[in-house]
């Protein structure tokens, strides 16, 4: 019981076998922890040497002998401690590196990411990811929007659209937007630039996102699913075909 906390905590099952057997003796020599552990002597040397990095065992000199002794269990506070420390350190080195494997990432050749979510809970997933704050940067892109505003009501409460929302909202991405709806009407503000399609004549049934190298598709007929896409060819493709319908709409209803 004792050996598996160890491990627990960060021991692999041969530091905890002899930190266990050490602690029940004033000290002991190699030999000495070979037979109580069933462990061989070469083995029991390198184990020793690691529970000596970790502060757990010191080595001390009985007459010409060398006998090794375990620290007092308080000591393994100060390990976990130090193993914090560690932790904290690299989490803040994961920060710095991250981008930098990204940007070589790119920079070596696009692979497309594609990835399937189920239900009402994995479309909210795929939102989740689609406007994950670590994939964000300082990028001023707007977001491009494409979906049924009548369907997302049906299928999704006031909270989860309000949740939606907030995603983008709260990180202050612009929006260009094209929906449909039966009777209501939603003018473009100062954060999304909307434009509204005849719904009979063009019908959509999913709700489509475009950000970045990021493509987010939820489907919204009899069977809620989502697909999330990151490809930067087919992102740039997708926002040059709404780019261009954008701007033709826009001169249409300018004319008339």
């Amino acid at each position: 019981m004792l050996e598996k906390y160890l491990q627990e905590i960060g021991l692999n099952d041969k530091e905890a076998l002899v930190y266990t057997t050490l602690i029940q003796f004033d000290y002991a020599s190699v030999i000495d922890i070979a037979k109580k552990t069933n462990i061989n002597r070469t083995t029991v040397y390198l184990v020793i040497e690691s529970l000596q990095k970790k502060g757990l065992v010191s080595e001390t000199q009985v007459g010409k002998k060398t006998r090794y002794e375990a620290a007092p269990p308080e000591r393994l506070e100060t390990f976990i401690e130090r193993q914090k420390s560690v932790l904290e350190e690299r989490s803040k080195m994961l920060k710095d590196i991250i981008p930098q494997i990204k940007s070589i990432q790119r920079e070596t050749g696009e692979r497309p990411v594609v990835k399937y979510f189920e239900g009402r809970e994995g479309i909210i997933s795929s939102l989740e990811e689609f406007y994950s704050k670590e994939e964000l940067g300082d990028s001023k892109e707007p977001v491009y929007m494409v979906y049924p505003s009548d369907m997302v009501v049906d299928v999704f409460s006031e909270e989860e659209r309000r949740r939606y929302k907030a995603f983008r909202l709260g990180q202050k991405i612009q929006s260009k937007v094209f929906y449909t709806s039966k009777d209501k009407d939603f003018p473009s503000d100062a954060f999304s630039e909307r434009i509204r399609i005849n719904q009979d004549k063009y019908p959509i049934t999913c709700d489509i996102a475009i950000y970045q190298d990021k493509i987010k598709i939820s489907i919204l007929g009899k069977t809620l699913s989502g697909i999330f896409i990151r490809s930067k060819d087919l992102a740039d493709t997708l926002r040059s075909i709404l780019d261009l319908s954008f701007d033709q709409l826009k001169q249409k209803n300018t004319r008339g």
